[in-house]
């Protein structure tokens, strides 16, 4: 008994000296108030900034990241000092009617992206093949990033502080991945030992009136079934505050040689938690007034099941993670298709996509051949070899798979593509091919386009859409 006391004492203050580490850590990270950019006729431009200047307070406060600096320049009048480039120092006083004062930093978040101290038994970084880009396998875990860009963040490495402090300065929507509120659970998913707190950080954020979406990563026989009914009541629980929550399967590659072994969904699991979870929701309509859970297409596109209307997702709050992203854009292109100008075309092009979302693509892409004499539209279903396993949708299809899987077969000049392909504000695939390789080995011209029934339209036909008709 003695011993094991001993071990367990031992134990938690093993816990608490990581724990110490890891916030120190995060104190300790290196911040950079270099201004970059000075925007033309600005504020700042007015008040005599220049790039290659440092700000160094802000209402005589130090600042350590973009939302201290967007909390404390939120005021009528900001004084800001500035440390010049030739070394003197200036303090200024700016009226900034609440508008931005033009200053764009060399760092975009003044300091380092907190990356993430989670093992996630699913984590798709880590069943990705060596040999890419190193950017590519940087996990970022920071709740600035949760706010500025939509990232979702698990909270494992906030401490109480930087906690309060989000609360001081009202950020908010904050995304979470939930994946479970058991604590034990959540530290087994996460393979992490602080992530059991993720409730009651949650529960902390509610009283204090931040939003939240959530997001869970199901898998089959881990946290599904009654595990995920506790989740998502927890979160039900936390309502308004909580806004919507993101139900997906876990992805699998084929690069998960020593890692934890996962069941992917079936056909026929897929459907067992469409039911499973509909039926949640309707409680939660009947009581809440609002479904709050949705899953993600690739749910219903497994199981063979009809993906559901688009009011279903209630303004569609998780289009980010797949949710009724076929709902939306079969919306769209319903009212789209009305404004196509009655005229015989001559036009040939190919649409690549993947397997998951082929039968839809086509499915567009037949009716519009049927509304516009002339045209013709080759749709490709791109199976996904570069990671393997039951990787199957659209965003993850990479530039060599589509050239050796469509070199000698392409018959047009032109290819479309869904931009979720491309690395955001790049073009360049996963697989680090970027678009310029894939139209100089296939010979034609990549097009790609959002996941928006108007545009698709639109890039299928190379012409605007007549609204005043």
């Amino acid at each position: 008994m003695f011993f094991a006391k001993t071990l367990d004492y031992f134990a938690a203050m093993w816990d608490n000296v990581i724990w110490i580490i890891m916030q120190w850590g995060i104190y300790m990270r290196k911040t950079d108030t270099t201004i970059k950019y000075v925007e033309p006729d600005s504020i700042a431009f007015e008040a005599g900034i220049e790039a290659g200047d440092k700000l160094i307070k802000i209402n005589g406060h130090d600042f350590h990241d973009i939302l201290e600096y967007r909390y404390l320049t939120a005021e009528y009048e900001v004084t800001l000092e500035i440390l010049k480039k030739d070394g003197s120092t200036e303090v200024i006083t700016v009226e900034n009617d609440y508008e931005d004062l033009g200053i764009e930093f060399a760092e975009g978040l003044i300091d380092e992206a907190q990356s993430c101290h989670n093992k996630c038994i699913f984590c798709f970084i880590d069943q990705l093949p060596k040999g890419m880009r190193e950017t590519v396998y940087f996990k970022d875990d920071d709740t600035r990033l949760s706010f500025l860009q939509g990232n979702y963040v698990t909270l494992t490495n906030m401490s109480d502080e930087e906690i309060d402090r989000l609360i001081k300065m009202r950020v908010s929507p904050i995304n979470v991945s939930v994946h479970a509120t058991e604590p034990e659970l959540r530290q087994m998913l996460l393979g992490n030992r602080f992530a059991g707190k993720c409730y009651s950080i949650m529960q902390k954020f509610a009283e204090n009136g931040i939003c939240m979406n959530c997001q869970i990563v199901l898998c089959p026989e881990i946290n599904d079934g009654e595990h995920l009914k506790r989740t998502l009541y927890d979160l039900a629980a936390l309502y308004p505050n909580v806004n919507s929550v993101s139900v997906v399967p876990v992805g699998l590659t084929r690069y998960r040689e020593g890692l934890y072994q996962i069941k992917p969904f079936t056909k026929e699991s897929s459907a067992d938690t469409i039911e499973f979870v509909e039926k949640i929701q309707q409680d939660f309509l009947e009581r809440l007034g609002t479904r709050l859970v949705y899953l993600s297409d690739e749910f219903y596109i497994n199981a063979g099941v009809e993906i559901p209307q688009s009011d279903t997702y209630e303004g569609f709050p998780q289009l980010e993670n797949g949710v009724g992203l076929i709902a939306s854009m079969k919306e769209e292109f319903d009212s789209a298709i009305k404004f196509i100008k009655k005229k015989r075309r001559s036009r040939y092009v190919s649409v690549a996509t993947g397997e998951i979302s082929y039968d839809f693509i086509r499915g567009l892409a037949d009716r519009i051949q049927n509304e516009c004499g002339g045209v013709k539209i080759d749709v490709y279903a791109v199976k996904n070899d570069f990671f393997g396993g039951g990787v199957s949708v659209s965003g993850l299809v990479t530039g060599g798979d589509i050239i050796r899987q469509l070199k000698g077969i392409i018959k047009t000049d032109t290819l479309i593509i869904p931009h979720s392909m491309l690395r955001d504000n790049d073009n360049i695939f996963l697989d680090d091919v970027t678009v310029a390789e894939v139209e100089e080995a296939l010979n034609v011209t990549i097009i790609p386009t959002y996941n928006d029934g108007y545009e698709f339209i639109e890039k299928i036909l190379n012409e605007e859409l007549d609204f005043g008709g």
